[in-house]
């Protein structure tokens, strides 16, 4: 009797370790494409600029801004560059390190601050390059840049927090934040025509008011009523050369770029891009504070 029981026993216990090792299989794949690394903490606060509470408050909101928009968010604070000569590489070194990134594209976004010559960088990659054009960093960057002056580090995080949702947002939406997004309001058109009008009214009562002034002014042919009677002789002339004028046209230069493997658009339309070390594609821009 107890062998038949301890053979069901070893039957169920076998049957439920086959249907474990499937689901495993069948979730496995689902996770390697589609989830995060989860390696390191999205905030990593390395000077202490934040207090234990507020790193806490903001490591809950980038996790969960994270994981709704299928985007890591990340932010990192270093004492230093860590022996590197731009903030930038060293930005793309700690993303690529920490495996940031969301899925097989590694989309995501990372702001780096560096205390020893008050450098931020905001750091992109995959989508986080279509999401966060150069303009959308620079408009992050100048939201950003006064409360980081001021030491309201809380502050400024919580800023960058609530534009990358609302950045990422936007270009889930298929129409990213751009530089026109971002221009100051145009004049209505027809206050263009009423100012030039305005402008030209009250041009003319101050140049009246002038010439009213004016009385004893009178409009004379030649310069005769200045001139003292007698007291002008000339004696000689001649003519002299004072000036010559040199025109030069420059020859037409090849802007082709040149080199390899780097492309950058130069432009504030869309997001410029470069190869990091490691041959990965990323955008980025940054700034002092």
């Amino acid at each position: 009797m107890k062998k038949k029981k301890l053979k069901r026993l070893r039957l169920f216990l076998w049957m439920l370790l086959v249907c474990l090792m499937y689901c495993g299989l069948m979730v496995m794949p689902a996770f390697a494409e589609g989830e995060f690394a989860n390696e390191y903490d999205r905030v990593n606060d390395q000077v202490g600029v934040l207090t234990k509470a507020e790193e806490y408050d903001l490591r809950e909101r980038l996790d969960e801004i994270s994981v709704r928009q299928k985007m890591d968010v990340t932010l990192v604070v270093t004492p230093d560059l860590g022996g590197y000569n731009r903030v930038s590489d060293y930005a793309e070194n700690i993303y690529e390190s920490c495996k940031f990134g969301y899925g097989e594209e590694k989309d995501g976004i990372l702001l780096l601050i560096s205390m020893e010559d008050r450098d931020w960088y905001i750091d992109t990659h995959g989508f986080g390059i279509t999401a966060f054009t150069d303009a959308g960093i620079e408009y992050i960057g100048e939201a950003m840049t006064p409360d980081l002056a001021d030491g309201d580090y809380a502050q400024a995080f919580e800023t960058y927090a609530s534009l990358c949702d609302d950045f990422i947002t936007r270009a889930r939406n298929g129409n990213p934040y751009d530089n026109e997004d971002f221009s100051e309001e145009k004049m209505p058109v027809m206050w263009i025509p009423l100012s030039i009008l305005i402008g030209a009214g009250l041009a003319g009562v101050v140049v009246g008011s002038m010439v009213s002034g004016m009385k004893t002014v009178r409009p004379q042919a030649t310069a005769n009523s200045y001139v003292k009677k007698g007291s002008f002789h000339l004696n000689a002339s001649r003519d002299l050369f004072l000036y010559h004028t040199i025109t030069r046209t420059a020859k037409p230069k090849d802007n082709k770029p040149s080199g390899g493997g780097v492309h950058n658009s130069g432009t504030m339309h869309g997001s410029s891009t470069h190869r990091s070390a490691s041959g990965s594609t990323h955008g980025g821009r940054g700034g002092k504070f």
